[in-house]
C-alpha cells in the first residue's frame, strides 16, 4: 500500500511539471498586451557572455502596449537593441539614449488565430506527458509484488482520477489564454 502511494505522489509531481511546463511556454505567446516575459528568452552579449536581458537591465511596461528596457550600463543600449532585433519574436526596439523602448503591435485577426494555434498545441503537449506519467504510474502499479487485483485496479483509478484533474487543469488554462489572445 504503501509503494501505491509513492507511486502516487511521483504521478502527481509529473503532472504538476507538465502544468508548470506549459504555464511557462504559454508566457511565450503573447496576447497582444506587452509584458516583461516576452523577452525572457533573449540573451545579450556581455563582457563575451550571452547573458538574459533582465540580468543587465530594468525591463517593465509602462503600459498595455510598450515594453522599456532601461540597461544599467548605457553602453548596453545597442546590444540590447541587437539581441532584441535578432531575438524572432518580431519586435522592434527604438531607443531615447536612456532606454530601449519596444511598442507592442496590435494582433491582427489572423495572428491571434495563429497564435492560438500555438497554443492548442503546447496543451496537446501537455496532455500527452500527463498521459505518459499516467501509463508509467500503471505500469509501476501492475509491476508490483504481492498486491491483490483488487488494489491494483483501485489504484490504477486513482492514476485515472489524477490524469482527469490534470488534463481539465490544461483545459482550463488553455481556455483563459485562449480568451486573452482573442480578446481585442
Amino acid at each position: 500500500m504503501e509503494d501505491i502511494t509513492m507511486i502516487l505522489d511521483m504521478a502527481r509531481e509529473q503532472m504538476d511539471k507538465s502544468i508548470s511546463h506549459l504555464e511557462k511556454n504559454l508566457l511565450k505567446i503573447r496576447a497582444g498586451r506587452a509584458n516583461p516575459s516576452m523577452l525572457d528568452s533573449v540573451r545579450v552579449e556581455y563582457y563575451g557572455n550571452q547573458t538574459p536581458i533582465n540580468q543587465v537591465a530594468n525591463v517593465n511596461t509602462p503600459d498595455a502596449r510598450t515594453i522599456s528596457v532601461q540597461p544599467w550600463e548605457k553602453t548596453m543600449i545597442p546590444e540590447i537593441e541587437k539581441a532584441i532585433l535578432n531575438s524572432d519574436l518580431g519586435l522592434n526596439p527604438q531607443n531615447n539614449g536612456e532606454l530601449v523602448i519596444i511598442n507592442i503591435p496590435p494582433l491582427t485577426e489572423e495572428r491571434r488565430r495563429d497564435l492560438v494555434k500555438a497554443a492548442r498545441a503546447e496543451g496537446e503537449d501537455a496532455r500527452i506527458g500527463i498521459r505518459s506519467v499516467r501509463k508509467e504510474a500503471n505500469d509501476e502499479i501492475k509491476a508490483l509484488d504481492g498486491i491483490s487485483e483488487d488494489l491494483i485496479k483501485d489504484a490504477e483509478e486513482r492514476v485515472q482520477s489524477l490524469t482527469n484533474k490534470y488534463t481539465k487543469k490544461v483545459d482550463d488554462i488553455l481556455e483563459k489564454k485562449e480568451g486573452e489572445i482573442m480578446h481585442v
